[in-house]
């Protein structure tokens, strides 16, 4: 049986993982560089979590609920999402880099972390009337994903009042 985490040392790997690649790139970071970051052994990491993406969707999937929870405001989710994707576009970039290279954690990074927030938003836009709200939850993450890993453009307020106003127009 594998013994049970250590609340304070999980926080220091996960904020040890978020500093580590807003410094150095998600490329970079290796799983020796959390441990001696965090202050924990080795071990430990291993122990907890299969690899470093695991760490950074875990850290990602936590933020995420606490930036952008479930709420009834398609404006203020949208912002409060555009905002995450904006402090958290390194790490977003490098975990969608590393599911086009590993399946096994492409498929729990669209179970764990994509889904949810597709859910989320399908479920505040179904309250709102729209007539398909997954698909424009898709459309909705398509136009974040796009600026996150093309540069496309601003991940700031004006793009998240644009994509919450042409949401609204399409329900």
């Amino acid at each position: 049986m594998a013994r049970p985490r250590c609340e304070s040392a999980r926080r220091a790997v996960l904020d040890a993982t978020v500093a580590l690649v807003a410094e150095d790139g998600y490329g970079r970071v290796t799983m020796e560089a959390i441990a001696r970051r965090a202050g924990v052994g080795k071990q430990t990491v291993y122990r907890w979590w299969p690899s470093k993406a695991a760490i950074v969707l875990e850290a990602l999937d936590e933020g995420a609920r606490v930036i952008a929870p479930a709420s009834t405001d398609l404006r203020a989710f949208v912002r409060q999402s555009v905002r995450g994707a904006r402090r958290n576009r390194d790490l977003l970039a490098g975990l969608m880099a590393e599911a086009q290279l590993d399946e096994a954690f492409a498929a729990e990074f669209r179970e764990a972390f994509l889904a949810r927030r597709r859910a989320v938003l399908a479920e505040i836009l179904q309250g709102a009337g729209a007539t398909d709200p997954g698909a424009l939850a898709e459309l909705a993450f398509a136009a974040l994903w796009y600026r996150i890993l093309a540069g496309s453009g601003e991940l700031d307020r004006r793009f998240a009042d644009q994509l919450t106003d042409t949401l609204q127009r399409l329900s």
